[in-house]
This record gives structure tokens, C-alpha cells and sequence, in this order.
């Protein structure tokens, strides 16, 4: 098996990795930088728990692979609080109930930030399209969309909007 170095950003911190052809990149962030937000669901890129942050743009990390990430800025679940401090989207999601069993939360937030970043105040039919590739199956989605809401209220507060 042919092997490659690769050299990527993830949560801030530069990173190099040698990874085989065949490697996912959610294989490389969950066995090889022990980055276990990242959930393995499917291997099909049908759930969304293994959402991440690639060069900015969500993707199912279960369908990339990790030799075309050189180069790359990734962010996992991990990066998202900063200085021990919640991202917007983590704290509202905990305080509007929007977490059951967990295993989909991490793609979910991930997705959320991705939106949030591109459009700061969505509409309720943006953020369920923005996270129609996660699949939940114990909150039925409203708590996770208010969630979203509220983020989005107390992001554009703190920065004046």
C-alpha cells in the first residue's frame, strides 16, 4: 500500500500524517489524532455523524480521503469551543435540549457553524436544508432548529448586527 505525508490544519494546529491511499479522513482524525467527536455511522455518507469542516465547507469526512486533504484546514467538533469557552452554537443546542443520545451532535454543530459562518441570520427553511444530510433519530429536530435560531440571535448581538 502506497503511503503519503500529508501536512493539514486541524482545530488551529498544524499537523503531519502519514496516511495509506485507502485511508478515510475520518478514519485518520479517529485512529491516527484520536479525534473522536467524529462519528463513525454509516461509511456512506447517508448520516452526517462524522460532519467536519473541510477548507470551511462541511463534508462527510466517511467519503473523503485522507491523502486529498494536503494541504487542508479542518474542523472537527473538538475546535470549536475556544479557550474553554462554548461556541454559540454548542451552548444553545445544550440549553434548548437539543441533545438525546448524542451520537449526531457532533455532525449536527458542525453543519450549524458551517451555516452560521456563510449566513449569519438564516431562515428556518436555510438551517433544514442546511441540515438535511444529518440524521437524528431521538429529537425530531425542533429543539436542534431553535438551537440554531437562538445561535444565530446571539452571534448577531455580540457583533452588533
Amino acid at each position: 500500500m502506497i503511503t503519503h505525508r500529508i501536512t493539514i490544519t486541524i482545530n488551529g494546529f498544524a499537523e503531519q500524517v502519514d496516511v495509506p491511499s485507502n485511508l478515510t479522513l475520518l478514519q485518520m482524525l479517529r485512529e491516527k489524532l484520536a479525534l473522536t467527536g467524529v462519528k463513525n455511522g454509516c461509511m456512506a455518507g447517508e448520516c452526517g455523524a462524522c460532519t467536519v469542516m473541510l477548507n470551511g465547507e462541511p463534508v462527510n469526512s466517511c467519503m473523503v480521503l485522507a491523502a486529498e486533504c494536503d494541504g487542508a484546514e479542518i474542523i472537527t467538533v473538538e475546535g470549536l469551543a475556544k479557550d474553554g469557552v462554548l461556541d454559540p452554537i454548542q451552548e444553545t443546542i445544550i440549553n434548548q435540549n437539543g441533545v438525546q443520545c448524542g451520537f449526531c451532535t457532533p455532525g449536527i454543530l458542525i453543519s450549524a457553524r458551517a451555516l452560521l459562518n456563510r449566513k449569519p441570520d438564516p431562515s428556518e427553511a436555510e438551517i433544514r436544508e442546511a441540515l438535511v444530510g444529518n440524521l437524528c433519530r431521538c429529537t425530531g429536530y425542533l429543539r436542534i432548529i431553535e438551537a440554531v435560531q437562538q445561535a444565530s440571535e446571539r452571534q448577531l448581538q455580540a457583533s452588533g448586527g
